[in-house]
């Protein structure tokens, strides 16, 4: 085994796919553009406060499974609002965004289902495809069309369309209108996992709810809903929406719900808090979105094309994500590099983390984000840019 590490990692090196961790320290002083706190939640004296209430209140974790003594009223609480908030029915919280997608897929799924999903699907989504025992087919990114052909030659009783509502890697939004006919049409069930837009898109009343909210998909039977609370709320752990009949399914199914520990307090009444915020607050999810063009804006005499490749320009792009398709996982890396050195913490996404083995630059826009911050990041990144593609 020692012999295959080192055979691994000599490859990883070679490929220059190398990962490291890079703390942070509580006073360090970056523009953010990495990060997935898109409300600029995860610090607000509201929702820190209410962790630190919780964990002197109940403790530091759950202390067992939900099923056995760890749920507590906080997380009822959690799940009520967070269904009201997207406008679904009920909702299951996990430890994690990626136990729920994991929970949901592997207790819809075996035998009898057959999943067609989009090629761009997080790994979360993939893995639980694995676990789940069932046929699986990838269809052409964002195609209604190709999804209906794949629906339309399935033997199985049962059908999962799985979908992301904003792509994690190019930013872009799913046709979720077409694919709920398309789920109506083959009596299939639609997932869309919500983890880039709860939060940050939605309009009118409905500002900063998800792509859900508002919508004919919300609550609609056909329809579940995946989300984590670790990105736009600020917190940690995830979720699943849905029926009440499909919460009771995943309570007595779902292995990552019944065999893990309870969401820590601390991280549910975080949570919570948030939730509310971004109930009552909807300026925010329009200042990130607003954030987020501005960034694309400021970068686009220089990257031209390539603004679209993430697709960074396009009219489909609603979320918090600008990407930048770069010429080499080398590129990639010295931009990264360079833009650390100079105060900007960019994302950097590579194989095998995307789908379509194009290396990519990813910015993430924030509500709290200055327009000095915005201008002096784009004017680092251009001189970066105009060296490197």
């Amino acid at each position: 085994m020692t012999q295959w590490l080192e055979g691994q990692a000599a490859i990883r090196e070679r490929r220059g796919l190398v990962r490291r961790p890079l703390p942070r320290t509580a006073d360090e002083r970056f523009i953010d553009l990495a990060s997935n706190d898109y409300l600029g939640l995860a610090a607000d004296p509201r929702v820190a406060r209410a962790a630190a209430d919780a964990a002197k209140t109940w403790g530091a974790g759950a202390t067992s499974s939900r099923l056995v003594a760890g749920t507590i009223g906080l997380h009822l609480d959690l799940e009520q609002e967070l269904a009201a908030l997207a406008g679904m029915e009920t909702a299951l919280v996990f430890s994690s965004g990626y136990l729920a997608n994991i929970g949901a897929i592997t207790a819809l799924g075996g035998p009898g289902t057959v999943i067609v999903a989009d090629e761009h699907c997080h790994a979360s989504m993939i893995d639980g495809f694995r676990l789940s025992r069932s046929r699986v087919e990838s269809f052409t990114h964002n195609s209604v069309q190709d999804a209906g052909r794949l629906l339309a030659g399935r033997c199985e009783p049962r059908a999962l369309i799985v979908v992301e509502s904003i792509y994690s890697v190019l930013g872009d939004d799913a046709p979720l209108a077409g694919l709920l006919s398309l789920a109506e049409e083959h009596d299939a069930v639609l997932l869309i996992d919500e983890a880039h837009s709860l939060g940050v898109t939605g309009t009118g009343q409905f500002q900063g709810r998800g792509s859900v909210a508002g919508t004919l998909l919300a609550g609609h039977p056909n329809v579940i809903v995946t989300a984590t609370l670790s990105k736009a709320l600020g917190s940690q752990g995830g979720a699943v929406l849905g029926s009440g009949l499909l919460r009771e399914h995943l309570v007595n199914r779902a292995r990552s719900f019944i065999f893990d520990t309870g969401l820590a307090p601390a991280s549910a009444a975080a949570a919570l808090a948030a939730v509310r915020i971004i109930r009552d607050e909807g300026w925010r999810a329009e200042t990130v979105r607003s954030n987020a063009a501005s960034l694309a804006a400021g970068l686009a005499p220089t990257i031209g094309a390539r603004a679209s490749d993430g697709p960074t320009s396009s009219a489909r792009t609603a979320g918090a994500l600008r990407c930048i398709a770069m010429p080499s996982v080398e590129s990639a890396l010295a931009a990264t590099a360079a833009a650390r050195n100079a105060g900007v913490r960019i994302g950097c996404f590579r194989p095998p983390s995307v789908p379509d083995g194009v290396p990519r630059l990813r910015l993430t826009a924030r509500a709290t984000l200055k327009p000095k911050e915005i201008e002096d990041s784009c004017a680092v990144l251009r001189g970066i840019l105009e060296e490197l593609i």
